[in-house]
């Protein structure tokens, strides 16, 4: 296993057209989902939950992509309705990260969603971790309500995004990224 540090510093997005299978063991997805589940969590709310899509499953949940896309764009051409129809394909696994609030006096909204991208992102790096490819990804579907609700989400549910999860297929690029002396400051 690579060393935390260095991990954490090289890590880069893999995009799921340049994934392949085969995805993560049974016992490597339930350790990336124990750790996606070990993220700061004030008041101990858990106001997160995950989807997995394998198999056929993402064929299903492309179904209903597609089936929304197609309803809610009656003139678009058959191939857009098709490349929403393979949203989820290109990764072996995808998991949904769904997110959602609990009144609590302590606690504000805000912070249960942080805690729900803490969950994401501890997703990304345990499957980085174990060899794999990851990326993070939202779109329209992921804030449609339409989908979220074919989708088994409930109606105070919201998705956080989908992660995909695979063998990278060809070393994955860098991108430029922020300058660290424009984003700190001193009091």
């Amino acid at each position: 296993m690579p060393d935390a540090i260095e991990l954490l510093k090289t890590r880069r997005s893999v995009k799921p057209r340049e994934m392949s299978g085969p995805g993560p063991s049974p016992a490597e997805l339930e350790t990336i989902l124990t750790i996606g589940a070990r993220v700061p969590d004030h008041g101990k709310l858990a106001p997160w939950r995950f989807i997995i899509f394998e198999g056929d499953a993402r064929a299903r949940a492309g179904e209903v992509i597609a089936r929304v896309f197609a309803r809610k764009n009656p003139g678009a051409p058959a191939a857009d309705v098709e490349t929403e129809r393979k949203r989820l394909m290109d990764a072996p696994l995808v998991i949904g990260i769904v997110s959602f609030t609990r009144p609590h006096p302590k606690v504000p909204a805000f912070e249960q969603e942080l805690s729900a991208g803490a969950s994401a992102m501890n997703i990304v790096t345990a499957a980085t971790a174990l060899g794999y490819g990851a990326c993070w990804l939202t779109g329209w579907f992921s804030f449609d309500r339409d989908v979220l609700d074919g989708l088994g989400l409930k109606p105070d549910e919201k998705l956080a995004g989908f992660i995909h999860v695979g063998k990278p297929t060809k070393p994955s690029e860098d991108r430029p990224r922020p300058i660290l002396s424009d984003l700190v400051t001193r009091f």
